[in-house]
């Protein structure tokens, strides 16, 4: 009888799709465990090669170093604190015009399979250590696993490479120049991505979400529209990933240095000759391998004769390292920064407060990991009037392992919490707790989430693909499935979706030209400043603002010099 079953499951099922194009996949296991032990292989074979040695890197641009020595003492019309998804193409837009220095903590991603190479897609994530690899863990003290990037290109470098913009309403509340941000986003996407390939499962995903009744069908579509639909992404069609550090390329060569390997200790405030208000006018920063007390500095350069404007330090080190670095620069709650001796910049309360991660419920249909190649999300369904963001893929939990799933991710939550400081050390992670759930808005908006992937992962094509058609989902959705045991699952099995933000937000820490409050001269541009993560994955529209702000601050200079 079982032999008969699994010759059942090893058939071949034609699907038709969209009404025009066919799909041949087989139903039920399917094992690459030899393509994954090839490449798991290889890459043993070759992480001694990936450590950078001090100095000019070999292969990159003549303006990436990670010699300290190359940096220290000298000015720049902008700095650029942090490297990732935001800041690289706001530091290109810059040295367009002007001197940049970008200063980012971990190494270059070129030429690193973990970053580059779909087939290690995940394993960044399961290789971390405290200080040099290309993602720092973190748990947060909600006992949630989670993720910051640590390398050029930042999480860009790292994720799924799913692209998808925000939604209007988005760009509205936001109040950004609406031809702007669309002629951002564009510039973005000539260069960085990519239509994708369907694979199997993601076909199989596709079917089941309409199936399932979150439609309608809107194929291959980069906006922000409720329903299903296929999304960009940052994998070329020979499976390259492609990351914001590529953008870095558009800028001017002999305008911008990008130092690796440096982590920024706080920033250096001098007085702007207008009472008592602070102008940044520098960084400290330390080798990220080396002692934090080691310390070197950079300088913001001095108005020309004929100008009497400055350049700005501009914080892009993300959800966690913005704020983070806005507290060891004595610019946070004055209580919090007594309690470590910072000196007092700016007692600016909402520092750190109001950080927001988007809870997510993960089924994993595996009973067992599996030896699959890891599989990036490709398709996506957005439902409930845009609350409830549904996506899939083929994740890897160790080095020869991986594991099927679909995940929920809840888009608008109410529950908020706060990042505070551990200790001094600019290279460890803060203190966050994101109180997944505190609000009892979100228990009952995740029991619906919960009933709706229930419906996805019950759908006849999921089914039929997975062949557990008779089969309930007992580890998603108790016999009983009652409201209070799946408030109950919820609390229990509540994951992250890895889109947190907050912390720096517009409105309470910084204004709407990013500027932060209480001191001049200082800017943050990232996910820090959001209220809400921006459409199903946030990683588009933190590339567009990059552009966006960039082009924003040359024209404000143009109007004041001019």
């Amino acid at each position: 009888m079982r032999m008969r079953t699994e010759r059942q499951r090893s058939k071949h099922v034609l699907i038709k799709l969209q009404g025009r194009r066919y799909h041949k996949f087989a139903v039920g296991r399917t094992d690459n465990s030899h393509g994954l032990l090839i490449a798991v292989g290889f890459l043993l074979l070759n992480l001694h090669v990936l450590p950078e040695a001090e100095g000019k890197v070999r292969g990159l641009p003549h303006y990436m170093t990670s010699d300290v020595k190359e940096v220290a003492g000298k000015s720049f019309d902008y700095i650029v604190v942090g490297g990732g998804t935001t800041a690289c193409p706001l530091a290109a837009t810059l040295s367009e015009n002007f001197s940049v220095l970008l200063v980012e903590r971990g190494g270059s991603p070129f030429g690193n399979p973990l970053v580059t190479d779909k087939s290690y897609y995940g394993l960044s994530l399961v290789q971390t250590d405290e200080y040099t690899s290309l993602a720092q863990s973190f748990v947060s003290k909600d006992r949630v696993q989670n993720y910051r990037g640590r390398v050029l290109g930042g999480s860009s470098a790292i994720n799924g490479g799913f692209y998808s913009r925000a939604s209007k309403d988005f760009i509205k509340r936001a109040r950004w120049d609406e031809e702007l941000v669309k002629q951002a986003y564009e510039w973005v996407e000539s260069k960085l991505v990519f239509v994708p390939e369907l694979t199997s499962w993601q076909t199989v995903v596709e079917l089941g979400l309409l199936e399932s009744g979150i439609l309608p069908n809107n194929a291959y579509n980069l906006e922000h529209i409720e329903g299903t639909k296929v999304g960009g992404t940052m994998f070329d069609q020979c499976g390259k990933r492609h990351t914001s550090a590529d953008l870095l390329e558009e800028g001017n060569p002999n305008n911008i240095i990008v130092l690796l390997n440096a982590t920024v200790n706080n920033i250096i405030f001098c007085n702007n000759g207008k009472g008592n208000e602070s102008r940044a006018c520098g960084i400290r920063f330390s080798k990220s391998d080396g002692s934090p007390n080691h310390i070197h500095e950079a300088y913001l350069s001095k108005p020309k004769k004929d100008s009497s404007t400055w350049g700005d330090v501009i914080l892009s080190a993300g959800a966690l390292g913005s704020p983070q670095i806005l507290l060891l620069s004595g610019i946070g709650p004055h209580e919090h920064l007594k309690d470590f001796n910072i000196p007092i910049t700016v007692d600016l309360k909402e520092v750190g407060q109001g950080v927001q991660d988007n809870p997510a419920i993960a089924v994993f249909f595996d009973t067992m990991p599996q030896k699959r190649l890891p599989e990036p999300p490709e398709v996506v369904g957005i439902a409930d009037n845009f609350r409830v963001i549904i996506e899939a893929g083929v994740i890897l939990i160790n080095l020869n392992a991986s594991r099927m799933r679909i995940t929920a991710k809840m888009a608008f939550p109410a529950s908020q919490g706060k990042l505070e400081l551990n200790n001094t050390d600019p290279r460890r992670n803060p203190s966050v707790e994101f109180n997944y759930l505190a609000k009892e808005k979100d228990l009952e908006q995740c029991v619906k989430m919960v009933r709706l992937l229930h419906r996805v992962t019950k759908s006849e094509s999921v089914s039929l693909f997975l062949g557990i058609k008779s089969k309930p989902q007992e580890n998603l959705m108790p016999r009983a499935s009652s409201d209070k045991e799946l408030r109950k699952l919820c609390k229990n099995n509540v994951r992250t979706y890895y889109h947190y933000h907050g912390g720096c937000a517009v409105g309470s820490v910084v204004g709407e030209d990013y500027r932060v409050y209480g001191v001049e001269g200082l800017r943050v541009i990232d996910g820090s400043t959001f209220r809400e993560s921006p459409g199903t994955n946030p990683m588009a529209t933190l590339l567009m603002l990059g552009r966006y702000q960039g082009i924003k601050i040359l024209e404000q200079i143009k109007e004041t010099s001019g």
